[in-house]
């Protein structure tokens, strides 16, 4: 049997010397508490010179916008990220701080998460950089649900504009999140993917709304089951909805509103009574500046309602899709609305006789008209017909603003083509896209520095001429290369493509009389010298 050797008191040695533990001294100084190192402390008691004593901290708070996907906005987070540290940290090593800063500020809302567990000083760089920011854009995947924004959106105490855009289904949870977190929102933009729905209805938005006292700006995508629409607020100047459907009525209460945009669906299912709708602006909506409406349901009448409205201040108007909008209606907006300075007739499904009068008349009787979109308003009917034969006997079903007109398909029209007139002193911007049925276009507007040709397929270029010394940019995607030759040639003053602008005939003599409209008068080109060489100002698009 084994034993252990006792061990007595007398055999055990004295006990070794133990190694005292080194006590590191404090790094800061013990009368002013600022860091020891190449410090000199101002506090009476000290043998050292007096230093001046540091600037107090500055309670201002600078705020500037938080994007994660501008790199220009982000640059301008960078900025004020790194005034931020200057002011309110006060650190061992300030360069620490700066660099610290200019990482934070380019890191998305993951990234910054992440950087916050890494430690005491980054967590309250990350907390600055969310507690400086007033704007925020968020993008959230379909795998986060609409809630998950609430944790980054209480981080942004100051936040006063959001933008999100949403790959999930919408509902209520997220108007809810916001207004718990974003207590002093002003401006709220929610857009959706192809595959996300919206089904947020109008008392929710309704409620949403009235809640959020400084609010100003609302915009929404994918409002197909608001229902009804019920906005009261007087902080609300901008309004833009999108895909609205089968409204059972709609009142927008806001005395303050200068914009507002309606974009309904392009089903004909859709209930919407407009004409109520848009009687009752003028009596709600007084300072209305800019207003957009596009359904394919506005008709003459309800161009007739908003010329009864009385909406003074309106500037801008788009009417979109109009199935029934002829030059009695345009009459009606120019002798209600003198002041316009934008008007847009794009994508009317009327005649080509109905319009192209309707947009010479608009055009001489308002004076102070910028930009003219009459895209798609002068068509060539039995190029529209065709297609529609091409389609159905190809089994296919076109979804092209043209498919909204009814016409029966053997009917065999005869092409009727336009001319189109316009002298313009302060016009800028012309849009005639689309417009294959025009073949003859005479343009005198000096200020005229962007027109869009796009898809005139039917037009002449013995038929065109350009009085616009002030042109820039002209869009021939789609036209014939002779147009576009032309058109080059009149930039350039060279009409040896172009022998002949006019319509002419020979009379008895052999003579040539050029029949053109009288206030037409040539002008020279204007040129611009760059580098000792000499071009041409405009540029013609063909791609």
């Amino acid at each position: 049997m084994l034993r252990h050797p006792t061990t007595s008191p007398a055999a055990v040695g004295p006990p070794l010397p133990t190694k005292a533990s080194k006590k590191r001294g404090n790094y800061n100084c013990g009368r002013c508490g600022l860091p020891k190192r190449g410090h000199t402390c101002p506090l009476p008691g000290s043998d050292a010179p007096a230093a001046p004593l540091p600037p107090p901290r500055s309670e201002r708070r600078l705020r500037r916008a938080l994007s994660f996907e501008d790199e220009d906005a982000a640059s301008e987070v960078g900025d004020a990220v790194e005034e931020v540290w200057d002011e309110e940290v006060v650190e061992e090593e300030g360069v620490l701080g700066k660099c610290l800063a200019e990482v934070l500020r380019r890191l998305p809302p993951a990234g910054l998460m992440a950087a916050a567990m890494v430690c005491r000083g980054w967590r309250d760089g990350v907390r600055r950089v969310w507690r400086a920011a007033e704007e925020v854009r968020l993008r959230v995947p379909r795998s986060c649900p609409a809630g998950s924004i609430g944790s980054v959106l209480t981080k942004c105490s100051s936040l006063v504009r959001l933008s999100v855009k949403m790959e999930s289904d919408v509902d209520v949870t997220l108007l809810a999140c916001i207004s718990f977190s974003c207590q002093n929102l002003e401006s709220l933009e929610i857009s959706i993917s192809d595959a996300s729905v919206n089904r947020i209805t109008g008392d929710e938005l309704g409620r949403f709304v009235s809640d959020k006292r400084c609010l100003s700006s609302i915009k929404m995508e994918g409002c197909t089951n608001l229902g009804f629409l019920n906005f009261s607020s007087s902080s609300l100047s901008t309004i833009w909805l999108s895909d609205l459907n089968c409204f059972s009525k709609m009142i927008i209460n806001c005395p303050n509103l200068s914009e507002l945009s309606l974009d309904f669906s392009r089903q004909e299912t859709d209930s919407t009574d407009l004409v109520t709708a848009v009687d009752s602006l003028g009596r709600t909506c007084p300072r209305l500046r800019k207003l957009h409406i596009a359904s394919v349901h506005l008709s003459h009448e309800v161009v007739l309602a908003l010329a009864s409205a009385d909406l003074r201040g309106l500037r801008m108007l788009s009417l979109v899709l109009g199935s029934e909008i002829t030059d009695a209606s345009v009459a009606a907006i120019v002798s209600s609305y003198e002041r316009l300075e934008l008007l847009d007739l794009s994508g009317i499904l009327s005649d080509t006789t109905s319009v192209s009068g309707g947009i010479q008349f608009a055009a001489a009787q308002l004076p102070l008209l910028q930009l003219i979109d009459c895209g798609m308003t002068i068509r060539d009917t039995s190029t529209d017909i065709a297609d529609i034969e091409h389609d159905e006997n190809n089994g296919s079903c076109s979804n092209s603003v043209g498919d909204y007109h009814q016409r029966t398909p053997n009917t065999k029209l005869q092409p009727m083509y336009q001319k189109l007139i316009i002298k313009h002193g302060r016009l800028k911007k012309l849009s005639l896209w689309g417009c294959s049925g025009l073949d003859a276009l005479y343009l005198n507007c000096p200020e005229l520095n962007d027109l869009n040709l796009t898809s005139c397929t039917n037009l002449h270029p013995e038929r065109l001429l350009l009085q616009c010394p002030s042109l820039e940019h002209v869009h021939a995607s789609g036209c014939q290369d002779t147009l576009v030759g032309a058109i080059q040639s009149q930039i350039l003053n060279d009409y040896t493509g172009v022998e002949n602008l006019f319509q002419c005939k020979r009379l008895a003599d052999g003579s040539k009389r050029i029949q053109v409209p009288r206030y037409i008068v040539q002008q020279p080109p204007q040129y611009e010298k760059v580098d000792d060489t000499i071009r041409a100002r405009c540029v013609v698009h063909i791609d």
